[in-house]
């Protein structure tokens, strides 16, 4: 009986505890959901050569960071620590404070380096060849060793191997395209222009040079034969599907040959949306297409311990590259948009007012764009008159523009 006794007396006392103020209840089960949170990210930073997850699958990845994710990040969202909060609301003022001078110390401290890099990626064969290097071991290190489930020293040649390979396709294309696009076949050298003098030396150097050309395709062409047809492969040489469609797309998107390709298929498709801009729009589609790839990558090889070749590969595949992106071929196509955007787009109405005709091509419009002085042309059109002066093709009237 006295057990029982004290039992009740002590599920009595539960009654009379003082309730936790709400903010005060907040605020721990917001402490609590935060330690939680840095518990559940343990596993994507074991140490060792690879997280613990990632040592298990990719479909262990997959299945964890789709469970445990989602409730982590809703968690913290509804029950957010109040120094977060704090920091958070007080962050805007400090960066105001102290942006100006912390980013004139960065500044003189960076442009050595800025140089540097400015210099680098004008030298585009070497800095070209550099990054497809860098990313073929990226690609060796995440698509080959890794996902395999152990450490493949043996494969980590793979990527010097394939950068051969494809430079020597490289090499044979370029070498048919000179040959199709060749238009002097004779095999001797004039001495002038107008003159039917023949330069003997020029010639016979000409003749050699020609020789070489056509003998070194055909051993190129003989040894890919033999290397695929009759060795079938090399030893430690066995890239996957996946790691070939990537490796393939990126060199692609980066080797000159290719790229002037690319251009000439852009025109083909006559896009209306890029409005004649293709030769602006080629380079920064496969610049913006290899460095989504990089990224990829770069973001996958975080997970397996290798810090410094991660940040050698995301400095050179992803900053350097994204910069050089900004810097030339981004900025000359804004430029373009910014001019082409002064001219608002006709209406249908406008456009059959004009007869569907563009005054400077004399082709139907479907598009177009109309001057301060109420005249119709294509987008392409008037930018061709753009270059020579800002004058209208008809009525001769200097642009205005009412800002």
């Amino acid at each position: 009986m006295g057990m029982i006794t004290r039992i009740r007396g002590r599920l009595r006392s539960l009654h009379t505890i003082p309730k936790l103020d709400p903010e005060i209840r907040d605020e721990k089960i917001a402490e609590t959901v935060c330690l939680l949170s840095v518990l559940f990210l343990l596993p994507y930073c074991s140490r060792g050569h690879s997280p613990l997850l990632v040592s298990l699958g990719g479909w262990c990845v997959a299945t964890y960071s789709c469970l445990v994710l989602p409730v982590m990040i809703s968690a913290n969202y509804k029950y957010p620590v109040r120094w977060i909060r704090q920091l958070i609301a007080k962050t805007p003022g400090i960066l105001r404070q102290y942006s100006a001078p912390t980013w004139s110390v960065i500044s003189k401290v960076y442009a050595p380096l800025d140089k540097c890099e400015r210099i680098f990626m004008k030298m585009n064969n070497i800095s070209n060849l550099t990054t497809q290097l860098v990313f073929f071991m990226m690609c060796d290190r995440v698509l080959l060793c890794s996902f395999g489930g152990t450490n493949c020293p043996e494969k980590k040649i793979t990527g010097l191997y394939t950068l051969m390979f494809y430079n020597v396709i490289a090499y044979c294309v370029s070498y048919i395209k000179e040959l199709i696009q060749k238009e002097d076949w004779s095999i001797t050298v004039n001495m002038a222009p107008n003159s039917k003098l023949k330069h003997v030396a020029m010639s016979a150097t000409k003749i050699v040079l020609e020789w070489t050309k056509a003998v070194t395709f055909i051993i190129t062409v003989t040894f890919m034969l033999l290397v695929f047809g009759l060795e079938q492969g090399l030893q430690h040489y066995q890239p996957t599907l996946l790691y070939t469609l990537t490796t393939w797309s990126y060199y692609l998107c980066t080797e000159k040959i290719f790229v002037d390709l690319f251009l000439p298929l852009l025109l083909l498709l006559k896009l209306k949306s890029l409005e004649a801009l293709e030769a602006f729009y080629a380079p920064v589609i496969l610049r913006y297409y290899t460095i989504a790839l990089a990224t990829i990558l770069v973001s996958i090889l975080t997970f397996y311990g290798q810090i410094r070749f991660t940040i050698l590969a995301f400095y050179l595949t992803v900053y350097l590259k994204t910069k050089d992106m900004v810097l030339n071929c981004l900025k000359n196509l804004k430029d373009e948009q910014a001019m082409l955007g002064k001219f608002r787009y006709a209406t249908e109405d406008e456009i059959e007012n004009c007869d569907d005709v563009c005054a400077v091509c004399l082709m139907p419009m479907k598009r177009a764009r109309v001057t301060p002085c109420h005249h119709l042309f294509h987008a392409s059109c008037l930018r061709q008159c753009l270059n020579n002066c800002m004058i209208c093709p008809i009525c001769k009237q200097e642009y205005t523009f009412i800002y």
